[in-house]
């Protein structure tokens, strides 16, 4: 999870990431609508893709700026206002990052980092709060979100829990997520991969297996807020015009990996796990990889974010098809309401 703050006030803005995954699977994450979708330990699923463009204009990196908690908030980095190409018109783009637009947003302060694991220990030690993962599943509230007519899971399967990624032993399609995910019981914040599991010795991690209300509140007890879609994708590019990753076009420049993701970590075609690596990796302690121009760490890999919009496969052709700009709203207020899972950083 990151934290953004707008420059017009004092209070501010928050991203919650829970993770950037491949272009390749990005739109089967996106489409999971199951109440016990979280956040969730994601270097297995993550890719390397901020936009897809083959051609970019790399621009020089602007000057990095990190508030000291007097000239800006301590540990953000200030993302400039501009107008940028948003989504991607490249071959290998999805068809829900069609077409490319352009967009200006307004500058804003972002956590340089995600959330991590002892900064929400922080936030639950003092408010008492209560993941959503912690918390028997409500029949109510889970059947709006699947399909009309389905039917009322045994009180047996009705536990608290999370989707936890377990991987394939061999290659599958990739239209089936349910291949490679697996509902949980017991796994949330503390027990990322189950209740076997622990978060001992991952402070500096990025805190996973939180829900958009739990980002909410998180953000809202730290005085900030979620960005928006188009305010985490400017923050993600780092001062690039359309490249292929957030550090520019190149995948590992001079063979250098840049991120946590799948293609540096598991010698197998996603989502097969190699059994000698221990299983389905996971995440790497926050600024562990080089920060983008804006001197932010893990746009892509790691974990995935949540941002504030609502999410629609057809969002940016339902705003029909022209590529006139057009401003981002400001504030908090227009965004508590709403919600979309971003490919992650």
């Amino acid at each position: 999870m990151s934290v953004r703050k707008p420059v017009s006030a004092k209070s501010g803005s928050a991203t919650a990431s829970g993770a950037k995954e491949s272009a390749r699977v990005a739109k089967s994450y996106r489409k999971l609508v199951l109440w016990g979708l979280l956040l969730v330990l994601a270097p297995a699923v993550v890719g390397a893709a901020v936009s897809l463009a083959v051609k970019s204009h790399e621009t020089p990196h602007p000057q990095i700026v990190f508030g000291d908690g007097s000239r800006g908030p301590q540990e953000m980095a200030w993302v400039p206002g501009g107008q940028f190409e948003m989504g991607s018109d490249s071959k290998q783009a999805q068809p829900n990052e069609r077409p490319a637009h352009k967009v200006r947003v307004h500058g804003f302060w972002m956590d340089r980092h995600h959330v991590t694991n002892a900064q929400f220990a922080a936030f639950v030690k003092a408010t008492g709060y209560v993941t959503t993962a912690e918390k028997k599943p409500d029949w109510e509230s889970l059947k709006v979100q699947l399909p009309p007519g389905t039917p009322r899971p045994p009180d047996s399967a009705m536990v608290a829990g999370a989707m936890v990624f377990v991987g394939t032993g061999q290659p599958v399609p990739l239209e089936d997520y349910s291949r490679w995910w697996r509902y949980v019981p017991g796994a949330d914040w503390r027990h990322p991969t189950g209740p076997d599991s622990s978060i001992a010795g991952k402070d500096d991690h990025p805190v996973v297996q939180v829900s958009y209300e739990d980002a909410q509140a998180y953000a809202t007890w730290a005085g900030k807020r979620l960005p928006t879609e188009a305010e985490w994708e400017f923050a993600a590019r780092g001062g690039l015009e359309q490249a292929t990753y957030a550090w520019g076009n190149q995948f590992a420049p001079s063979g250098k990996q840049m991120a946590n993701v799948w293609q540096g970590q598991q010698p197998q075609s996603f989502p097969v796990v190699n059994p000698k690596a221990g299983g389905a990796v996971g995440t790497s302690p926050v600024g562990t990889f080089p920060a983008n121009g804006y001197g932010l760490s893990d746009m892509t890999g790691n974990a995935w974010q949540w941002v504030a919009d609502w999410y629609r496969a057809d969002q940016f052709r339902a705003r029909g098809d022209n590529r006139e700009r057009y401003r981002e709203p400001r504030g908090s207020v227009e965004f508590l309401g709403s919600r979309r899972c971003r490919r992650s950083r």
